[in-house]
């Protein structure tokens, strides 16, 4: 299955996985904030479904480029599951924007972890986004090992970003 994905469906096709997820779900994003998923009747912080994830005992990766916001400290300080089991690192030059779900499902796309991006924002007030989700498995190797190079450290030694990087994945 290769799907194309743009705009709302960000929210619908995308999203709407994390939640499912069985054993692993890495997150690759540029701008990470505070985005808010359905729930029931209601809205809650995407943070609240990682929360939900690292309860079940699945393990959650997310890489980003940098701090979120004070909105999103202030939900992320609302789950303190997060604290302690969401694998988390930050590189200044991580443009893509990437999910792997379970090894087997990847979106690779245009779309920040953001209301604009893949939230819930209403008509006009949402990105033009495209990507595409895909179980090819060529696609979703080529993914999760461009993802887990930088989370690794492997392209550390020849950035000449270093002065922006406040959180170092490798020194």
């Amino acid at each position: 299955m290769i799907k194309y994905i743009a705009d709302k469906e960000h929210y619908t096709e995308v999203l709407s996985r994390c939640a499912k997820v069985k054993h692993d779900i890495w997150i690759g994003t540029s701008d990470l904030k505070d985005l808010y998923v359905s729930r029931g009747s209601g809205a809650v912080p995407f943070l609240s479904v990682l929360d939900g994830l690292l309860k079940r005992g699945v393990a959650v990766r997310l890489l980003h480029a940098k701090e979120p916001g004070e909105n999103f400290r202030a939900d992320f300080d609302r789950y303190p599951g997060l604290w302690s089991k969401l694998e988390r690192k930050l590189c200044p030059r991580v443009h893509f924007k990437i999910m792997i779900f379970d090894c087997t499902v990847a979106y690779i796309g245009s779309a920040n972890l953001t209301g604009a991006g893949m939230g819930m924002k209403g008509e006009g007030g949402r990105n033009f986004e495209s990507g595409i989700l895909t179980d090819e498995l060529a696609l979703v190797d080529a993914a999760a090992d461009h993802l887990d190079s930088v989370w690794l450290g492997t392209h550390c030694a020849k950035c000449k970003r270093k002065d922006f990087c406040g959180d170092r994945i490798s020194k």
